[in-house]
């Protein structure tokens, strides 16, 4: 696709308002988005965060820009507010008698297996924080240089107050450092720092604890926040296009990876911050302790209490999909169920208009017909240039498919329609649902050729029936389909089946 300059509008969070992307170096785009912390399963706020980014890293692409998108590996350093609290990593590894390199390689391969059947393409750079001390250990003494970190002790922290005078502090969530301050409370261990609001740049190793490292304030290992800073900016450069993540990283993740990014290069990292939503199940609020929160594997089996039954990778991706990235996601077993009718129906009408033929007839031909299906094609590119909006644009193709399908019942003519106007309807369904959307026939790809199969036998069956007027059988398997959603339609040239 040819690229068109300045059309994609994104809401940026640092700005809190809709803006006009305009890449720093068209036509090459960096973006980072902030990866798992490997010590456990991934949990499905996770796949929706990678899943909405994976549509905006392809819809970039589809568009023309030259994307690099970075997303991290967290294997060491994961430590929140509570600094001095058991490392997750050295926690499970303790639990597993295993080395901490252990568990972030099972996880990293289980973060990539689920992924992988999400649909979801790969990053082009994905850097692993072990793998990058040194770069923090330089990012650490550039910020202390600077004259916003002080050492203590083996430990290095950030003067948050001290940053906050100078440069300011809080401009991505909008908090104000004296609420913060009044709002902070003492967590033991911490009484070294000059404030709580302080967080760790590096931290000097307990005699116990695992993965350790050198440094010129003795042996210890990097903070969080730190790990992001150094990963984008060394890949993407200080000055970059898009960082994303959940809307549970905001604060204080990524607000800390701006003051670090602003202390050590002068630049907030990012021009444009992207955030997905939370999760909830039926209204509520998805948490362990509410017995709500499932797994992707468990989503897709349906062993979960919650759950009535499994669901297929890709009807769960719709359904992410049919929502905006921004706004909250509720999960329940009615719109599960909904989401996959209608990814069906969607299907369905995607395998009618690759079967679909245009012998081109100018006197069938229908100027208004035309216009009304360039304006739906037209409506897919506008809804995800409106900040990739994903749900307007999965109803603008099933505008899209009543009209394949009323092509291929004969409700229409697709005569109706010239060479220019088919060719488009053509490439933006298959486009906007293959390439941007990700989404793959999983019906036809898991099964496909044994469906077809015992479709074409049972159609036989029932033909048979009816060439001897045995009208009762024949009523009954047509019946007993549609209450599996398979709808048979009998014509004169033959008998077909679809999915509804």
């Amino acid at each position: 696709m040819l690229l068109m300059e300045h059309l994609i509008k994104v809401y940026n969070n640092i700005s809190r308002k809709k803006e006009t992307f305009v890449p720093i170096n068209s036509p090459f785009v960096g973006m980072y988005v902030c990866g798992p912390t490997v010590y456990n399963d991934v949990h499905l706020g996770n796949v929706r965060t990678f899943v909405s980014f994976d549509v905006i890293y392809r819809y970039l692409q589809y568009y023309g820009y030259k994307v690099r998108y970075v997303r991290n590996i967290t294997d060491v350093g994961h430590l929140t507010e509570d600094e001095n609290a058991e490392d997750k990593m050295l926690k499970q590894a303790k639990l597993m008698q295993v080395e901490p390199m252990e568990v972030a390689q099972l996880y990293t391969n289980n973060f990539h297996e689920v992924l992988y059947l999400f649909n979801c393409l790969p990053p082009n750079i994905e850097p692993i924080a072990t793998g990058h001390i040194l770069e923090q250990i330089e990012m650490t003494q550039a910020i202390l240089a600077a004259g916003f970190a002080y050492e203590i002790d083996g430990s290095v922290y950030f003067d948050v107050e001290k940053f906050n005078k100078k440069v300011g502090y809080g401009k991505l969530s909008g908090r104000k450092i004296e609420d913060l301050i009044a709002n902070t409370r003492d967590l033991d261990g911490q009484e070294n720092k000059r404030n709580n609001l302080d967080f760790a740049l590096w931290k000097k190793a307990n005699p116990e604890h695992l993965m350790r490292w050198k440094s010129p304030w003795g042996e210890g290992f990097p903070g969080w926040h730190l790990e992001c800073s150094v990963m984008s900016t060394k890949y993407l450069g200080a000055n970059f296009d898009i960082h994303g993540g959940g809307m549970d990283l905001k604060f204080p993740h990524h607000e800390c990876e701006i003051a670090q990014n602003q202390a050590a290069t002068h630049y907030e990292g990012a021009r444009y911050w992207l955030h997905t939503n939370m999760l909830t199940v039926n209204g509520q609020k998805m948490s362990k302790s509410l017995g709500n929160g499932f797994l992707p594997a468990e989503l897709i089996t349906g062993d979960h209490p919650v759950l009535e039954r499994g669901y297929a990778p890709m009807v769960i991706r719709f359904f992410m999909l049919q929502t905006h990235y921004s706004s909250t996601l509720d999960f329940s077993n009615e719109a599960l169920d909904a989401a996959e009718k209608a990814y069906f129906r969607l299907m369905n009408a995607w395998e009618n208009l690759n079967k679909l033929s245009l012998t081109p007839n100018a006197n069938l031909q229908d100027a208004a017909e035309m216009e009304e299906v360039n304006r739906l094609c037209e409506a897919c590119h506008q809804s995800m240039n409106d900040d990739f909006n994903t749900a307007m644009t999965i109803a603008n193709l099933f505008e899209l498919s009543r009209k394949i399908n009323a092509y291929n019942d004969g409700k229409l003519a697709l005569e109706s329609l010239d060479e220019p106007t088919f060719a488009r309807l053509q490439a933006t369904y298959n486009d906007f649902i293959q390439v941007v959307l990700g989404l793959k026939n999983e019906q036809k790809e898991q099964g496909g050729k044994l469906t077809d199969g015992l479709m074409d036998i049972i159609l036989d069956i029932r033909k048979a029936a009816r060439e001897n007027k045995d009208w009762t059988t024949s009523d009954l398997i047509r019946d007993r389909l549609n209450t599996l959603n398979v709808v048979v339609k009998d014509a004169k040239e033959a008998t077909t089946w679809s999915v509804n």
